[in-house]
């Protein structure tokens, strides 16, 4: 398999001349400082592509081409967004670039409410803490709605943990869980928050599943003619929030993704650590029934947290909950298929790494410490190893 790295351009504290030391060949990453209702230039394209490979490397996925909140929403300038997309999905295919990863979650990215929680061995992870979302989903935003969400026993955990907080808490959380997470390409205050949320009040899942069938009618005969494989990254968390559905959390959902548009530009970005946070999920079970239509895999393990597993946190990457020897063997398995056939390499990057050792006193972006995936990315080359030598 392809070994890649997420890098966020120019600007990212981790230098390509560091990542080339990590095991890596292949970069994800994105033009985030074009909006997102405007064409990628091929211009752009072409200077950013050739930065990465100046070092040595490949352009090898684009993580993301962000899907604006109005073809989400399906208001009447969809249509010209959608022509938009289309037009950056040329512009990337006559560069030579081949995988995009995208997803269709309403208004936020992947949600955490702790971004630097304190490891028993001195690192930090990520954390979603579903008192401390309670906490702010009932009494900071005040979501109409979400108190009959709730059961009592739920309010009444999600005010004491409110009330212990100070104001640079409630702040911290406040800005953890809206103003943009790495990737997010839409940053909010609490008043716009609600505006936005308010958008999706007559949004179900039927509606918001719609609006997604109508963007992949559009969007992969497009993809399909220009040679792109469009990998959906699914929810994260796989479950409604906020009031917001989400439509890509489950085995079933991908199938019905697969169905709604069957092309072989239309597949699935296998993100074990969003998928494995769902008891409900085999994940290697997964891996192999849709091994030909994954195009991206991210490689990360959640630990489900007692007494409610909503709450997880960010495992080491060949620890939690998610069985990472199976998975990295189903994803063998069908690179030796393509192998075999003569198909694409199927690229893989660590993903949300630990803060560890001088992590800790980089700036770099949460979850994408450069000890903390290199260590990630060890491991995961060390499983694909041993699986190709003893199968």
């Amino acid at each position: 398999m392809e070994h890649t790295w997420r890098w966020y351009g120019p600007h990212d504290p981790i230098r390509l001349d560091e990542i080339c030391q990590t095991g890596a060949t292949g970069i994800v990453t994105a033009l985030h400082e074009i909006a997102n209702d405007e064409v990628w230039p091929v211009a752009a394209i072409q200077e950013r592509k050739a930065l990465i490979e100046a070092a040595g490397l490949t352009w090898s996925v684009v993580e993301s081409v962000p899907v604006p909140e109005a073809i989400k929403q399906g208001l009447p300038e969809r249509d010209g967004l959608i022509a938009t997309y289309c037009q950056t999905l040329r512009n990337l295919a006559a560069c030579g670039i081949d995988t995009v990863c995208y997803n269709f979650m309403p208004v936020l990215d992947w949600t955490r409410t702790d971004l630097s929680w304190p490891l028993p061995d001195g690192g930090r992870a990520l954390r979603f803490d579903q008192v401390a979302f309670a906490a702010f989903d009932l009494y900071l935003l005040a979501r109409p709605g979400a108190d009959a969400e709730y059961a009592d026993a739920e309010k009444k955990e999600a005010r004491v943990y409110l009330e212990a907080l100070d104001p640079t808490g409630r702040d911290t959380l406040i800005s953890t869980l809206i103003a943009g997470l790495p990737g997010a390409e839409e940053h909010y205050t609490l008043e716009q928050f609600r505006r936005v949320l308010a958008a999706y009040a007559d949004i179900d899942a039927a509606r918001l599943r719609e609006h997604l069938a109508y963007f992949l009618e559009a969007v992969i005969p497009v993809a399909e003619e220009v040679g792109i494989r469009m990998a959906i990254h699914p929810d994260d968390p796989p479950r409604p929030m906020l009031g917001l559905p989400r439509v890509v959390s489950t085995p079933d959902d991908a199938q019905w993704l697969l169905d709604a548009v069957p092309s072989p530009a239309n597949g699935l970005t296998l993100c074990t650590g969003s998928y494995g946070v769902r008891p409900d999920i085999d994940l290697a079970a997964m891996a192999r029934r849709f091994g030909p239509h994954v195009y991206f895999a991210h490689l990360r393990a959640t630990r489900r947290e007692a007494p409610d597993p909503r709450s997880f946190h960010e495992a080491a990457h060949l620890d939690g909950d998610v069985d990472m020897v199976a998975v990295i063997a189903a994803l063998v398995a069908e690179e030796r298929r393509r192998e075999r056939e003569g198909g694409p390499r199927l690229p893989l990057r660590p993903d949300h790494g630990h803060h560890i050792l001088d992590d800790q006193h980089r700036n770099t972006a949460p979850g994408y410490p450069l000890y903390g995936r290199l260590k990630g990315l060890a491991e995961l080359r060390g499983v694909e190893h041993a699986v190709r030598q003893l199968t």
